[in-house]
């Protein structure tokens, strides 16, 4: 609830740096036009949406700008400077059609206010300053048409950029289990060729039996096949061969590769040959290979299954369509999403260190938007890189914050732009490279939106973007109903 209480005399309104180069007549109307009014620390201002009816100045206490986005609500300033203004800011301009609230302002602490009438505020504006009013007014809708353009531009390239990369990822794992499914078919087919084979009345239901066993064992070995080195490989894979072509098995070359992928050896082929006979041994052996292929198979299926289904979590968790906005989750989680994203992007020759403390606690944050964060700082630090270097991402505590590191070895940032790199529209990539909103857009996140921080430190061949994240953050309230006037 507001109370008028007082107004200012034209001498007090001169010490606000709006109003300090007015004259005394303008003083004397604004003086006499507006009040003063106090809001109890806790409570809100103005509400995002109501109808623009005041323009505020602050003149003592402390406040907080926000806005909604979707269902979060982004903090935008908080501040204590006597003299910010907000409210009604935009109600000179004769094309809107409705004057609401642009944002919310909450009294964090007791504040005071001299407050404006919107029709007052706009009446001073266009008959004190018509040449300003118009200027103003071009700016203002000139500069939101393009942020809305552009940054629209820079989230659809970021987008485009990263579905290319999961969509490369993707095929590679779909064309290998389609590969294997179709292989597979034919082996399967070959299988109950060679079965039928077998068991055409030279085997006795007795060796038919230990043939089964032998497949059995054969499936087993596959499972628990040791890893060997390529030498490892090509000198069992000729003493194999060797022991076939002693056996008169036809195609040994192409069989003895099968058998050592699967875990076979001499030994195990001999006591197939003591199983079924010599006269049978080619038939079961190819029966058998054809069996240790099918296992093999089946399992080449499976990883490239669990690699799509591995993706379209790194893509869920990277994209958080399935999650609340505001969540408590584990940093490392969303950084790796971000960096399986990346996977398609990073160069052979740009070489990915993850140095993560895991004893890290949770955080509470807005978790797609810092992944948003996340993707534009490894974005630029591959593109500082070019085709070989170093991108390190490492986690840390410090004190009561949580800090992550994104680093590379690329040229650095020139000591002349690094004051400028936060600013929006300021970009050092070539024209229609970038759009210069990404580092902009990751700053207001860590630091309006999650009251931390992001720092940068660069030279040649060592640069170091620092983000900075509370261990505790609280959820911005619910917006509390516009008090009375």
């Amino acid at each position: 609830m507001s109370t008028p209480t007082d107004r200012l005399t034209p001498e007090q309104l001169r010490t606000l740096f709006l109003f300090e180069s007015l004259g005394d007549d303008q003083l004397a109307w604004l003086a006499e036009h507006g009040r003063t009014e106090q809001r109890a620390g806790g409570t809100v201002v103005f509400g995002e949406g109501e109808a623009a009816t005041c323009f505020f100045v602050l003149l003592s206490g402390s406040v907080t700008l926000s806005r909604r986005v979707g269902d979060d609500e982004v903090e935008l300033n908080r501040t204590a400077q006597r003299g910010v203004y907000g409210g009604a800011t935009q109600a000179y301009l004769d094309g809107e059609t409705e004057q609401v609230y642009r944002n919310t302002m909450r009294a964090n602490t007791d504040a005071e206010f001299f407050v404006l009438p919107a029709e007052s505020f706009a009446q001073a504006v266009r008959t004190w300053f018509p040449m300003a009013m118009h200027l103003l007014e071009g700016l203002f809708i000139g500069m939101r048409n393009t942020q809305t353009l552009v940054g629209e531009r820079e989230r659809l390239l970021a987008l485009g950029s990263l579905s290319a990369g999961l969509t490369h990822e993707l095929n590679n794992p779909a064309a290998a289990a389609v590969r294997a499914t179709s292989v597979l078919r034919d082996r399967v087919a070959a299988i109950r060729s060679k079965l039928a084979m077998i068991a055409d009345g030279r085997l006795d239901g007795s060796g038919l039996h230990r043939l089964v066993e032998l497949q059995e064992e054969a499936v087993a070995r596959v499972s628990g096949a040791p890893k060997l080195s390529p030498m490892a490989v090509a000198d069992a894979e000729d003493t194999l061969t060797d022991w076939l072509d002693e056996q008169g098995v036809r195609a040994a070359w192409d069989l003895a590769p099968i058998l050592v992928s699967g875990g076979a050896d001499t030994e195990w082929l001999t006591r197939v040959r003591t199983s079924v006979g010599q006269a049978d041994l080619e038939t079961a052996i190819r029966w058998l290979t054809y069996t240790v292929e099918t296992e093999l198979l089946m399992r080449e299926i499976g990883e490239a299954v669990t690699r799509i289904s591995g993706l379209v979590g790194a893509a869920k968790q990277y994209s958080q369509l399935d999650r609340a906005p505001f969540q408590v989750v584990d940093v490392h989680d969303l950084l790796d999403a971000t960096l399986v994203m990346f996977k398609a992007k990073i160069p052979a020759g740009v070489r990915l260190v993850k140095e993560y403390d895991r004893s890290l606690p949770p955080v509470p944050a807005y978790a797609a938007e810092l992944n948003q964060v996340w993707t534009n700082l490894i974005d630029n630090a591959l593109g500082a890189m070019g085709e070989t270097g170093t991108l390190t991402v490492r986690t840390e505590r410090t004190g009561e914050l949580l800090a992550v590191e994104v680093a590379d070895t690329g040229s650095g940032i020139p000591p002349e732009v690094r004051p400028r790199i936060f600013e929006p529209f300021f970009t050092t990539k070539p024209v229609g490279s970038g759009t210069g909103l990404g580092l902009d857009i990751s700053y207001r996140i860590v630091v309006h939106k999650h009251h931390g921080d992001i720092r940068v430190r660069s030279e040649p061949g060592d640069t170091v973007f620092r983000v900075l994240l509370p261990l505790t953050v609280e959820r911005p309230p619910t917006p509390d109903p516009l008090p009375a006037p």
